[in-house]
């Protein structure tokens, strides 16, 4: 299919070139604490809880998170690559000049959450939540959101650029202006009044025809 390119600029992470690489946190993290400019690789951060924490100028490279619970993290300029957050949860984070690059985020709670410049590119997001979210300039880029939940989230400059939207949960979020033309959607749980104006195929339109109350003569 063919990509489709936003009108709308998204602000990468502002990262210094050159970093401190670590292979662990060296400690465990506390509520509060504020973790900075550097590079955390090639390991396990497993069994964390904390809340209020931040990260920023930091890039995450083939990290695996493990039972990991940052409740409203404040994440700024963080670029994740190679990392599997599975599960983790990020209720009420803020999320600003964000990369997540070929991630795996399953089942991760991302609810009532506000994400701003944020990229999801090649990422693995099936049943993760984004319920009573704010997205704003967010692009999901060849992503599985299969069974996610985006219920009531409000979306401004969004896009979802050859991604699978499969039984995903839309019910409360205004579609309109969203194209999903090269995404595939169906089984898409959505209400007639959240799916006006937004940007389908023919073929689409006939999958979504239920939802208006339409029956198809062929």
């Amino acid at each position: 299919m063919k990509d489709i390119k936003s009108n709308y600029k998204i602000l990468t992470p502002r990262i210094p070139k050159k970093l401190e690489e670590f292979q662990s946190l060296n400690n465990d993290i506390q509520n509060y604490d504020s973790l900075c400019t550097r590079v955390i690789c090639d390991c396990s951060i497993e069994n964390q809880t904390a809340e209020h924490v931040n990260f920023e100028e930091i890039i995450f490279r083939n990290v695996t998170f493990k039972n990991v619970s940052f409740r409203f993290l404040d994440l700024t300029d963080v670029r994740f690559e190679n990392c599997d957050l599975s599960n983790i949860d990020f209720y009420g984070a803020i999320i600003h000049r964000v990369e997540m690059i070929n991630c795996k985020i399953l089942g991760a709670n991302l609810s009532e959450s506000t994400l701003q410049n944020v990229i999801f590119e090649n990422c693995n997001g099936r049943y993760a939540s984004f319920t009573f979210s704010q997205c704003k300039q967010v692009n999901f880029k060849d992503c599985l959101l299969n069974n996610a939940i985006f219920q009531e989230v409000k979306f401004d400059k969004v896009s979802f650029g050859n991604s699978n939207l499969q039984q995903a949960e839309m019910a409360g979020t205004k579609l309109k202006g969203i194209d999903l033309s090269n995404c595939e959607i169906e089984g898409i749980e959505v209400r007639k009044e959240d799916i006006y104006g937004a940007i389908v195929t023919p073929v689409q339109a006939v999958s979504l025809s239920k939802l208006l109350g339409l029956i198809i003569k062929i």
